[in-house]
């Protein structure tokens, strides 16, 4: 983590780089139509266990891509889905 830091500035720079600093707008009519990992996700996580961090599958990196913004995968029905829109 220290070593991210000193090199990006911040783990914040360093992990929105992966959505090129922009939140991910989705547009999925179902639950069922969310993906467990992206592509996204996926390099993410490469670049991660290439740095030595451990436990951050594309899986893991999306659940928390979705927990922390970089994502709305709110369902276009729900009504957060227009709130967090950008």
């Amino acid at each position: 983590m220290l070593k991210v830091q000193k090199e990006f500035g911040s783990f914040d720079k360093y992990i929105w780089q992966f959505t090129n600093y922009k939140t991910l707008q989705n547009n999925f009519k179902k639950m069922t139509d969310l993906p467990s990992k992206t592509f996204e996700s996926d390099e993410m996580s490469k670049d991660l266990k290439k740095r030595g961090f451990k436990f951050c599958g594309s899986t893991i990196c999306y659940a928390f891509m979705q927990a922390i913004g970089m994502v709305n995968d709110h369902t276009t029905d729900c009504f957060r889905y227009n709130e967090v829109k950008i």
